[in-house]
C-alpha cells in the first residue's frame, strides 16, 4: 500500500528527501544483495541508482512470482490479428521455457554482456527472448520488425551482437513478409557478422536454416535450464535505439535495478495494478512502451500482461478486454483516432472490469480524449514519457487515494517522483520554451548512450551547463506543477507513435545523384497523428529529374514502408537562415 494520500506528499517527498523516498521504492524488488545507497554521482558527472546491490531482472519478473504461489496464474496472453492465433503463457510455464532457451543462449557462447539483436514482432518468443537474455546478464537490443535491410545492418554494426533472433515471418495486415531475406541482405552490408543466428518457425512461412549459422528456436528450448545470474544495479539491461536530432540513431542504455524498481513503483502509483491485475498494451514490443508495460512493468508487478501482433480493431480490443478482464488498457492516439473511425456506427462496449484508460507517444487532442471517454465510459488520459526516460515524466496518479482533478485531465499530467521540469523560454519573460529535467534523473532513465561498443554519459542530451537533460519538448508548466505539451523543438516526426528524424529521411533522399537539396517535416495525419513530407529541390539542368514515386520507393527500401512517405513536393528552393540552415518552420507554416 502507497504511505502517501496526496499528489503533494508524495512529490514533496521524493523532492525533499530523495535517498529515504527510492530506498524505501527498492523493497518492492527482491535483491541479492539489498541497497544502501539510492544515488552515485559518477566521476564523469553522470549517476548509478542503487550502486551497492545486486539483482536479476528476470527472477524478478518471473521466478519469484513461482515461488510465491502465482505460478498457475497467466503471465503472458497473446493475441495476433494477422493470423488469429492465441496463446496463453503461465508463470510456471514462462519459467520453465524462458530457463531453458537462456541455456539455449548459452550453448550458443551468449555471456553476461554480450549483446544478442531480437528482430521480430509481438509475440511470445520476443517476450521469452528478453527475459531469457536478462536471466543470463546478456544485453538484448530489440528492433522493429519492419526495418529494411540496410537499417538493420546499421543496428548490427552498432552493438555488434553475438547472437540475432529473428522469425522467420513477420506481417504487414494479413500478408506474411519473409524475415530471413531481410537478415540476409542486412548481413551482406554489414561490417559485423554474429557468431549465430537464431530462427522461429512460423507456419504462415517457414524459412529454410543455412548449416552452421542458423539455430531452430524450439530445439534450443529444450535445453538445460540457465540459473538467474546475479547482477550489479547499474549493469546494462538493454539497448533500445532511438532516433535524435542528429538523424542518428542512438542506442539507449537501460540498467537492471533502476529499472525494475522506478517500473514496480509506476505500476501502483500511476497505473492503479496490484498483482493479479491484467494490462493491456497495444504497443509493438521493439518500442520502449512495449519494453516497458508490455513486459517488464507488468510481470515484475505479478499482473497479467496481454500483447497483440499486428494493429488491433475496435472489436478485437473490445473482445480482448472483456475476455480478459482488462484493468488498464495503454495505447496511442493513433490507436483511438482508428477507434473511432471503426466505431462510428457502434455504441459504446460494457466492460465492467476495465478502469481506465492512458494513451502515451503522440499528441492527443482534447476532442479525441472526450470521444474516448464518452464511448468507453471510462476515464482516459495522456500522459508524457519517452524513449531516453523509459517511464512517465508526467503522468495522472492513480495509485493515489485522492482523486485527480478534473481539471487536469486534458493535460499530460504533473511530474512523477524525482522528475524537476523547468522552462527555458526562448524569448526571455516567455511562460513557454523547451522543458528541461534538473539532473540526476530518477531511477529508470537511461544509463548512458551506446557509442564505439561502450556505454557513454549522454551529452547529446545535456544543456550547456551540463546540470539539465534537454527533453527537446517545448511546453508550459502551471502553478499546480501541471505539463502543457506545445510540440517538439528538433525534428524528430512521430508516425503512429514511432519515433523517426527528419534528417534521417533527409539523408536517403539526398543520395539520389538528381536532388541538390531537400528537407522533411512532418504534417498532421488524421489517422497517424504525423506523417512524412518532402520537400525537394531537383539539380539544375536535369533533363529527366525523378518522379515523387521512385523518391518514395527509394526511403521505402532503406527504412521500410511504416514511415508512410507518399507526398513529394518539388519546389525551386528551401528557405534558409542568414548563416544556410534551412528553416523547416517556415516549411511546416507553408
Amino acid at each position: 500500500m502507497l504511505p502517501w494520500t496526496t499528489y503533494e506528499a508524495m512529490y514533496e517527498a521524493a523532492l525533499k528527501q530523495p535517498e529515504p523516498f527510492w530506498l524505501a521504492a527498492a523493497q518492492r524488488i527482491t535483491w541479492k544483495q539489498a541497497p544502501v545507497t539510492a544515488c552515485r554521482t559518477r566521476a564523469d558527472g553522470w549517476h548509478d541508482w542503487f550502486p551497492d546491490a545486486t539483482l536479476n531482472t528476470c527472477y524478478n519478473a518471473v521466478d519469484r512470482h513461482v515461488e510465491n504461489g502465482r505460478g498457475a496464474q497467466a503471465a503472458l496472453i497473446w493475441h495476433s490479428c494477422a493470423t488469429n492465433e492465441r496463446q496463453v503463457v503461465t508463470y510456471r510455464e514462462l519459467q520453465g521455457r524462458v530457463a531453458r532457451f537462456a541455456g539455449g543462449l548459452r550453448s550458443l557462447g551468449v555471456e553476461k554482456g554480450d549483446r544478442v539483436l531480437i528482430a521480430m514482432s509481438t509475440m511470445i518468443e520476443t517476450a521469452i527472448a528478453m527475459l531469457a537474455c536478462a536471466r543470463i546478464g546478456a544485453v538484448h537490443v530489440v528492433v522493429f520488425a519492419g526495418y529494411a535491410g540496410p537499417e538493420l545492418a546499421r543496428r548490427i554494426d552498432d552493438v555488434a551482437p553475438k547472437v540475432v533472433i529473428i522469425a522467420s515471418c513477420s506481417f504487414q495486415g494479413q500478408k506474411p513478409v519473409a524475415s530471413a531475406s531481410v537478415l540476409n541482405e542486412a548481413l551482406a552490408t554489414a561490417t559485423h557478422r554474429p557468431q549465430a543466428c537464431v530462427v522461429v518457425q512460423r507456419e504462415a512461412s517457414p524459412a529454410p536454416l543455412l548449416p552452421v549459422r542458423d539455430h531452430d528456436f524450439r530445439t534450443l528450448e529444450q535445453s538445460a535450464p540457465a540459473e538467474p545470474v546475479m547482477l550489479r544495479s547499474e549493469d546494462p539491461l538493454y539497448i533500445l535505439h532511438t532516433s535524435g536530432t542528429t538523424g542518428s540513431a542512438k542506442g539507449i542504455v537501460r540498467d537492471n535495478g533502476g529499472h525494475a524498481v522506478a517500473l514496480a513503483l509506476s505500476m501502483d502509483l500511476i497505473y492503479g495494478c496490484k498483482p493479479g491485475d491484467t494490462f493491456f498494451t497495444t504497443s509493438d514490443l521493439g518500442w520502449v512502451v512495449g519494453h516497458s508495460y508490455g513486459v517488464y512493468a507488468p510481470l515484475i508487478s505479478g499482473c497479467t500482461s496481454m500483447i497483440v501482433e499486428g494493429g488491433a480493431s475496435a472489436s478485437a480490443i473490445r473482445a480482448l478486454c472483456h475476455e480478459h478482464a482488462v484493468k488498464c488498457l495503454f495505447s496511442t492516439p493513433t490507436q483511438m483516432r482508428l477507434l473511432r473511425q471503426e466505431s462510428r456506427n457502434l455504441s459504446g462496449p460494457v466492460l465492467p472490469t476495465l478502469a481506465r484508460i492512458f494513451v502515451a507517444g503522440e499528441y492527443a487532442d482534447p476532442t479525441l480524449l472526450d470521444w474516448a471517454r464518452s464511448y468507453f465510459r471510462k476515464p482516459v488520459v495522456n500522459h508524457w514519457w519517452q524513449t531516453e526516460t523509459g517511464w512517465s515524466i508526467t503522468a495522472h496518479f492513480f495509485g493515489l487515494p485522492e482523486s485527480e482533478p478534473v481539471s487536469l485531465m486534458d493535460d499530460i499530467g504533473r511530474p512523477a517522483p524525482g522528475f524537476q521540469p523547468a522552462i527555458v523560454p526562448s524569448v526571455p519573460d516567455e511562460l513557454c520554451g523547451e522543458i528541461v529535467l534538473s539532473l540526476p534523473l530518477p531511477p529508470g532513465c537511461l544509463a548512458g548512450v551506446w557509442k564505439a561498443r561502450e556505454v557513454h554519459v549522454p551529452t547529446a542530451y545535456l544543456d550547456e551547463t551540463g546540470r539539465y537533460y534537454r527533453t527537446f519538448d517545448e511546453g508550459m508548466i502551471n502553478a499546480d506543477r501541471a505539463v502543457h505539451m506545445l510540440g517538439r523543438s528538433d525534428d524528430v516526426i512521430k508516425v503512429a507513435g514511432r519515433r523517426i528524424s527528419g534528417v534521417q529521411i533527409e539523408k536517403i533522399i539526398a543520395a539520389h545523384p538528381a536532388v541538390h537539396s531537400c528537407a522533411v517535416v512532418a504534417t498532421s495525419d488524421e489517422l497517424r497523428g504525423q506523417r512524412p513530407v518532402a520537400y525537394v529541390v531537383i539539380e539544375a539542368g536535369r533533363e529527366c529529374p525523378p518522379s515523387s514515386e521512385e523518391i518514395i520507393r527509394q526511403v521505402n527500401d532503406v527504412l521500410g514502408r511504416w514511415i508512410g512517405l507518399r507526398e513529394i513536393r518539388f519546389v525551386r528552393q528551401l528557405p534558409t537562415t542568414v548563416s544556410g540552415k534551412i528553416t523547416r518552420k517556415r516549411l511546416l507554416v507553408s
